[in-house]
């Protein structure tokens, strides 16, 4: 049985922090560049101190932060906030190994967009790394567009970022083919 809550106790949000630390290490395990571009975004002090804050970074109303269980154990995790009046951004969308290929991702994903919506946004943009195929199949699939950087990329990054956008209209997403 996999479940998609919205984490609110001290106990989801050590689950979640859990698992961003799993994400982290997941990058750390890609090629080389993908390596040097998370370890630019996400040193670890850097990390560490995001993680301490999570609740506060992705709180209700100008964010949400959603846990996937798994028969009652946390396998997944993603998290929204606000980055300017009416676009939130989506961030750290991770299932773990126990849970891939059982519509985890999927039902993140679509807890996500639904609270955005609820939450009024008019858009929603988020990134990934090009060898997250799977991913960027998913985020496709739901009707995210590829676009350009909304922020300032480095230099080392520039090539090795996938960049989306997903204006939010009343309607279903649609479930990927391969789910």
């Amino acid at each position: 049985m996999l479940d998609v809550i919205e984490a609110k106790t001290p106990d989801h949000f050590d689950e979640v922090r859990r698992l961003c630390w799993e994400y982290r290490d997941f990058l750390m395990t890609l090629d080389e560049k993908s390596v040097r571009v998370a370890k630019t975004y996400y040193p670890e002090d850097v990390y560490t101190k995001l993680m301490d804050q999570i609740e506060v970074e992705h709180a209700t109303p100008s964010g949400g932060v959603r846990l996937a269980l798994k028969n009652g154990q946390a396998v997944g995790c993603g998290m929204f906030r606000t980055i300017e009046p009416g676009v939130a951004e989506i961030k750290r969308v991770f299932v773990s190994d126990a849970a891939r290929g059982t519509g985890a991702g999927f039902a993140i994903m679509t807890s996500l967009i639904d609270q955005c919506r609820k939450q009024d946004f008019d858009v929603i943009r988020m990134d990934t790394g090009k060898p997250l195929e799977a991913a960027i199949r998913l985020y496709l699939s739901m009707g995210f567009n590829p676009r350009d950087a909304y922020f300032e990329v480095p230099e080392i990054a520039k090539d090795t970022l996938v960049f989306f956008e997903m204006p939010l209209r009343k309607g279903m997403v649609k479930k990927p083919q391969n789910s």
